[in-house]
């Protein structure tokens, strides 16, 4: 009887945790493939759970931030969906890397053409965005997620550090660390790039002399070795014939 009520109380428990666990992976996230280097560029995911189980989402909008604007983006095809990608004039013209930015990505957005996402699926939308700022460790995408019975889910409330995750979290997109000789670099960092190319070729065509001069000094001493043999041999052969005679 007590065993009984262990186990009862033990499945009640797991239900517990497994409901309370739902929300932090149902909801609409982001990551990178790979990763995405702040100054740089990647490819990232928005992955899209269906969570209902009586209607298909048809429909995905995803604001980019205006806080750090993104001069690009572009979407993979994916067969059923339709997409579109909106940019806009920046009240005030930025400077990123380098170069003067005056409209970024304002929004995306993918329509289905056909069943779109079923029921127990979910679906991958890749995006190649960039370039990354410098200055801030995460970028956070507000979502909204269309179902064909019309109802409307907004992720949009975006999770604050130190706090408990929110019931509709927006996707955030965590940036790591620089990486060296990234391809965001800034017209300075190409420069130097440039100047380095420009010495280590020099080196090149200064070096390339004198190894050739090197050659030839060593293929002179072996044909002097060569001859200088052949002259002892003949002095030592006519040596031998005067004796005889």
């Amino acid at each position: 009887m007590k065993a009984s009520r262990i186990a009862a109380a033990g499945a009640l428990a797991g239900t517990a945790v497994l409901a309370l666990s739902v929300p932090a992976f149902a909801h609409v996230s982001v990551q990178p493939e790979g990763t995405a280097a702040k100054g740089g560029y990647a490819v990232v995911d928005f992955k899209v759970p269906n969570e209902r189980d009586n209607a298909r989402t048809t429909k995905l909008e995803v604001s980019f931030p205006t806080d750090h604007p993104l001069a690009s983006a572009m979407p993979e095809a994916i067969d059923g969906w339709d997409v579109k990608v909106v940019k806009s004039k920046l009240d005030k013209p930025i400077e990123m890397h380098g170069e003067k930015i005056s409209e970024a990505v304002s929004k995306i957005t993918w329509t289905a053409t056909g069943e779109g996402i079923k029921e127990g699926f979910f679906q991958k939308f890749p995006v190649s965005i960039g370039q990354l700022p410098e200055d801030t460790d995460e970028l956070a995408f507000k979502a909204i997620q269309t179902y064909s019975n019309k109802e409307v889910v907004r992720w949009i409330e975006v999770p604050q550090e130190g706090q408990e995750e929110p019931e509709n979290p927006a996707p955030v997109l965590a940036l790591s660390a620089a990486e060296e000789g990234h391809h965001g670099s800034s017209a300075a960092d190409k420069a130097s790039d440039s100047d380095d190319a420009e010495a280590a070729a020099a080196k090149t065509e200064a070096a390339e002399p004198a190894d050739s001069s090197d050659t030839t000094a060593r293929v002179l001493g072996v044909v002097g070795i060569v001859v200088g043999a052949l002259g002892v041999a003949y002095g030592v052969l006519a040596g031998r014939r005067r004796t005889d005679a």
